[in-house]
């Protein structure tokens, strides 16, 4: 449902090193069609949002390398896309957003996204997140949309909520960083506790209140230049923010440390899409448990591989079992389902060895 003065804000200015070879620096994951389903990511979040809010409503903030990027994909004006000179976390892109909504309508009510989430249930999340709207469009609160925990998962963060009211949405009692795997047995057995989907909603009002508060450098920053936004020296005013801002995010910053944070929890079928094994339980497979992206791949005794490769590159795998083959541009990625965690590493080697244009 389209309120008159909703608004988001869609966090798109990360790099994606975890999916190279296909993300790059000069063209990042949430610009790619990683599912193969004709819409990159960042489009798929862009449409979902567009039911609860007007297009001319939704500002994305990412680097100031992509800007053309995201006015290719999505058509938005050029105001709408809020350019980081330097990456300094979720906080900082957050009270950009704010000060930049702040002169449009001081009554918005705010919903915060990354641009690479996978929704599969989307009416349901339509359905959670208009109620959430309504509740921070009433109340002096921080919401965040919790993630029914369907398994024991140690990539994810934990909040725990109190669960002694009726009501979907509940107070939030702590925020848990990735545990080891036993805590996460305990937090599932529980039933006290969701994942944190990195999604978030809240009252202009209430979040300014929140940075006021919590991270007054951080505020005081854009304080000073806001009468630039939205003007000729926006560029230069947001270049001298950004140069002496601190890196934090906003579950650090604000999120972990103010009393009226509450969480509404849903299965909303939501994977973060953070890795390639991730993205493999999205993807159809072949009998032997193979899940292949590429229309010229012939495989011989291998099971349970994730391959992903141009639809013009003949590809003739034997014997593979368990592992990640990815080819893209220049190239080839050959590793183990289960070391994917060493592939951000081989990206810092590849440019410390290789140079930038490999990576």
């Amino acid at each position: 449902m389209q309120q008159e003065n909703n608004y988001c804000v869609i966090m798109a200015g990360g790099i994606g090193s975890r999916f190279w070879p296909m993300s790059r620096s000069s063209y990042p994951k949430q610009f790619i069609d990683i599912l193969g389903t004709g819409q990159s990511l960042l489009q798929q979040t862009f449409d979902r949002l567009t039911k609860l809010c007007k297009p001319e409503h939704i500002y994305i903030v990412t680097n100031e390398d992509y800007k053309d990027l995201v006015i290719e994909q999505l058509g938005v004006a050029e105001e709408q896309v809020l350019c980081e000179p330097s990456r300094r976390n979720t906080a900082p892109c957050i009270a950009y957003a704010n000060y930049v909504i702040a002169k449009k309508d001081p009554n918005a009510n705010i919903m915060v996204a990354p641009a690479d989430h996978l929704i599969l249930k989307e009416d349901r999340f339509l359905e959670v997140m208009n109620k959430a709207l309504e509740f921070t469009a009433n109340n002096d609160a921080l919401l965040t949309l919790g993630i029914k925990p369907s398994r024991p998962d140690t990539g994810y963060g934990y909040i725990q909520f109190d669960d002694s009211s009726d009501s979907e949405i509940k107070k939030v009692k702590t925020f848990t960083e990735k545990p080891n795997l036993e805590l996460a047995k305990q937090f599932v057995e529980s039933g006290e506790f969701s994942w944190n989907s990195g999604m978030f909603i809240w009252s202009l009002k209430s979040i300014r209140k929140a940075f006021e508060e919590l991270l007054p450098d951080i505020d005081g920053l854009f304080q000073e230049r806001a009468a630039d936004f939205g003007t000729a020296k926006e560029k230069a005013a947001i270049e001298g923010v950004y140069a002496v801002c601190k890196s934090i995010s906003i579950d650090y910053g604000i999120m972990e440390k103010a009393s009226n944070v509450h969480v509404i929890s849903a299965d909303i079928g939501w994977s973060d899409l953070g890795t390639w094994g991730s993205i493999y339980g999205h993807l159809k497979h072949d009998k032997e448990g193979n899940a292949v992206v590429g229309k010229n791949v012939m495989l011989y005794d291998s099971k349970d591989n994730i391959v992903s490769v141009p639809n013009d590159k003949l590809v003739v795998l034997q014997g593979l079992e368990d592992y990640i083959v990815v080819e893209s541009n220049n190239s080839l990625l050959v590793c183990r389902k289960e070391d994917e965690q060493m592939i951000k590493q081989f990206v810092t080697d590849i440019k410390l060895n290789k140079g930038e244009k490999f990576v």
